[in-house]
Formats: structure tokens, C-alpha cells, sequence
């Protein structure tokens, strides 16, 4: 038998961390702060220190109103698009997948979410063909990818990108659904992992 899975959970800020409560499966928390930059360096150090055996990325984020995506919506990233690099993918990649079996996991603890390319880019507004746009998870995604450690991404839409009045963004909504949908994730990936061989040791 495998020892239990360790679930690296990662968000920009703790706003968007659960707290453990009694019965929750054991995850370590990052907040890996806000932007591609600090995502990836603070997502890889503690990558290195807690080597992980899953990585769920959760947090709010924007969407299109043409996506039709209203604020609440919990969504699964079918792609991660960074689209603040501006140069060919020979020189760096710009397009990340999640895991296929934390996507299978994702997909079936969160039937009703639509699964969809989210765009990271260092500005609100700053992606243009994504439905929906953060700001770390490109970032977090790479820093897994380059230590061979499985990871996803899951968000909450909390606003559309083209209101600019933040007050009529859904923040303390998209928080509450950030950590109802986490503890869900986590307690499906600590059960569905549990007799699995881990990917990293």
C-alpha cells in the first residue's frame, strides 16, 4: 500500500485558502502571491521543500461576458495560456495541460462545471482569447510541470474582465465557493489517490 497522497494546495492569497477542519484529509497550503512572477518562484520553492504528490491551483477569476460564465460559476481549466510571452513556443512554451487523472477527478466531483481554456496574464484585461483570465496559473502550472508533479487548476468567477468598477465584483462569493469546492477536491483526490503509485517520491 502507498502512503497517503500529499496535496500541495495552492492560491495568489490566503483569502482563497481553506482552513483545516476536523476531518479534512491532510494538504499542505501555499499562497503563492499574486502575479505569474511570485506564483512561480514561491510555487517552486515550496515544491522542492514539501515534494508533493498532487498539486491542486484554485482562486477567482475573470471571465468574458461573452463566455456567459456569471459570477459563482465554479470552472475547470482544460488548458493553462500564458499570454503575456510574446515569443515562439520554441523559446518557450505558452500552453500547459492539467493532469488527465486530476482533470478525470475534477470532472466527476464537479459535474456541472464547464471545462475551459483559462488565459494568466500580470494584468487584469491582459488576456484576449480565453474565456476565462487569472494570474497565476500558467505560472503555477510550469513550476509543477518542471518537477514532474501532476497539477490543475480550478476557479471561481468573481467578475466579468470588462467591468472595471471593482466594487461590483463578487469577492466574498467567489471566496466561499473557492473553499466549499476545495475541500471537496481535496478530500476526491486523497480518496482516489490513496492506493495509487505516487508520481514523485
Amino acid at each position: 500500500m502507498n502512503s497517503r497522497p500529499r496535496i500541495l494546495v495552492v492560491a495568489a492569497t490566503v483569502q482563497e485558502l481553506i482552513s483545516f477542519e476536523d476531518g479534512d484529509p491532510p494538504f499542505i497550503p501555499c499562497a503563492c502571491g499574486v502575479g505569474p512572477v511570485d506564483a512561480a518562484v514561491h510555487t517552486t520553492r515550496v515544491l522542492a521543500e514539501h515534494r508533493p504528490t498532487h498539486v491542486l491551483h484554485v482562486g477567482i477569476a475573470g471571465a468574458r461576458r461573452s463566455s456567459q460564465l456569471s459570477a459563482g460559476t465554479v470552472v475547470i481549466g482544460s488548458r493553462s495560456v500564458y499570454q503575456d510571452l510574446g515569443v515562439d513556443d520554441r523559446f518557450a512554451p505558452s500552453v500547459l495541460l492539467p493532469d488527465t487523472r486530476l482533470l478525470s477527478l475534477a470532472r466527476a466531483a464537479l459535474p456541472e462545471a464547464p471545462v475551459v481554456e483559462i488565459g494568466t496574464s500580470g494584468r487584469v484585461g491582459g488576456t484576449h482569447t480565453c474565456p476565462v483570465e487569472a494570474m497565476e496559473g500558467f505560472a503555477v502550472l510550469r513550476a509543477c510541470a518542471a518537477a514532474d508533479v501532476p497539477a490543475i487548476e480550478i476557479r471561481i468567477i468573481s467578475n466579468d474582465i470588462e467591468e472595471t468598477d471593482r466594487t461590483r465584483w463578487h469577492f466574498a462569493e467567489a471566496f466561499a465557493a473557492t473553499h466549499t469546492v476545495t475541500r471537496a477536491l481535496v478530500r476526491e483526490i486523497s480518496r482516489s489517490a490513496w492506493y495509487e503509485t505516487p508520481v514523485s517520491a
